[in-house]
């Protein structure tokens, strides 16, 4: 069964090519691939079946070795997400993944009925791609939705930036009194997911089947309105197409998505006057101004110090600079850098902290259960560090373009044109190699200071 130790598509081509097959007429228009399953460091099937004991405990570390060495085979991508991004436990069974599944696909299903009760067109193999409300919650009458001939799939995606991200998942509701707060915010956002799904991953051929989008469209409509705190925003396609794409059940991909919104929705929190991932832009300056003073500095008199340049990267991991296998590629490999033996029981209770002082630290066994980004910390003591990977990796492409920066960056736009140069260049491995050794570097800095 899924989930307990068995590939997600058995019986599939040895790479499961139909999952990231190209459409023809993109071919010329995505990123070249890089990644390539590699036999002795690829966690491969056998080896993932391995690492489980006879009623389902899972050899952590064994699978994290090989991760950390040649990602994981397209195969078994969606099971073993699940337990990278703390879906199931390491140390529970068989059967209390099999219950847990479960109860996990009842609940979507209610949280999806509920979806459908107020918008009939949740569930029913169609998308919305016009407004469904007004703004004074009226009922806007033949809605129309999205077909495989739609102009949308064609239209590109648009850019992610501060201005448009502050103004996608939040809408005035004023002048409404009659209707629920959290229906009508809903309902207006709708249309805007529709748009942004016809655009998602346009190049595969996995989307040009219509019921394909419109699973995609339903997991977002009903994760925004279960988390109605962030709602919907423009990036959250990207993030949640590729668990779409690799779980056949719709269930088990909402809620991988779920657990991984768990680490990225502060990205996504918004006020009036900031948006989440701007925190880790100041993080990223701060490890830049630790690690390279002077290219901090010539940054700064470029940029004013915001790091604007990497909002769009940093937003969405990485998944318009990388084609869909190397970025998926990617993220299997930071999420096994930074893995933490008590993820699991952090996510099902909330109150529970994770007190990295009781983390056993000299205790080799022990701290192979965590991935070598994480048990850096803990071998150093930092109680307090609670930067993603994902920005020493930014921290790393910028110090691999340092000379380039320091040399031809005379404005913004020029470091943004010498970043883009790592669209379809980028290897994923050595990025996390760089951004180990920034992370070591930081480290070894503060700690003397």
């Amino acid at each position: 069964m899924v989930g307990l130790g068995v590939p997600c598509c058995e019986g599939a081509p040895e790479d499961c090519d139909d999952f990231y097959a190209i459409r023809p007429e993109h071919q010329d228009d995505v990123p070249k691939t890089q990644f390539k399953s590699r036999p002795g460091k690829t966690l491969s099937d056998r080896k993932w079946q391995s690492a489980f004991s006879q009623d389902g405990h899972l050899d952590m570390a064994k699978v994290l070795h090989r991760i950390q060495r040649g990602g994981i085979h397209p195969s078994i991508k969606a099971v073993v997400w699940e337990f990278l991004l703390g879906c199931y436990d390491p140390n529970s069974t068989f059967e209390e993944r099999n219950q847990l599944r479960h109860r996990r696909r009842e609940q979507y299903e209610m949280w999806k009925s509920e979806c459908k009760n107020v918008e009939p067109t949740i569930g029913s193999g169609r998308i919305v791609t016009t407004p469904v409300i007004t703004e004074d919650g009226l009922t806007i009458q033949n809605l129309s939705t999205s077909d495989l001939n739609n102009e949308d799939l064609g239209t590109p995606t648009p850019d992610i930036s501060p201005r448009r991200m502050s103004r996608v998942s939040r809408f005035s509701s004023k002048n409404v009194d009659s209707v629920d707060k959290k229906v009508h915010q809903w309902k207006l956002t709708l249309h805007q997911i529709g748009l942004d799904v016809v655009r998602t991953d346009r190049s595969l051929v996995f989307y040009l089947d219509e019921a394909n989008l419109a699973r995609l469209w339903d997991v977002l409509c009903v994760y925004a309105w279960i988390d109605d705190d962030i709602g919907y925003c423009q990036g959250m396609n990207d993030l949640c197409s590729p668990l779409v794409i690799l779980h056949e059940n719709e269930a088990d991909a909402f809620w991988c998505f779920e657990h991984f919104m768990r680490r990225m929705r502060g990205n996504f929190k918004t006020s009036a006057s900031s948006i989440g991932v701007q925190s880790q832009l100041s993080t990223l300056a701060e490890i830049i101004k630790v690690v390279d003073p002077k290219l901090h500095q010539h940054l700064e008199n470029l940029d004013g110090g915001e790091y604007l340049f990497a909002f769009r990267t940093l937003m969405v991991l990485f998944r318009r600079e990388l084609s869909f296998v190397d970025a998926i590629y990617l993220w299997e490999l930071m999420w096994a850098m930074e893995y933490n033996p008590n993820l699991f029981s952090q996510y099902e209770d909330p109150s529970a902290t994770t007190d990295k002082s009781a983390a056993p630290k000299g205790n080799d066994k022990l701290l192979k259960q965590f991935g070598k980004f994480e048990r850096k910390n803990v071998e150093n003591g930092s109680l307090d560090q609670h930067t993603a990977f994902s920005v020493f990796l930014m921290a790393g492409v910028l110090e691999a373009k340092n000379k380039r920066l320091l040399g031809e960056a005379q404005g913004l736009d020029d470091i943004v044109k010498i970043l883009n140069d790592i669209t379809g260049n980028l290897d994923a491995k050595k990025a996390c190699s760089e951004a180990l050794k920034v992370h070591k570097k930081y480290l070894s800095i503060t700690k003397n200071s």
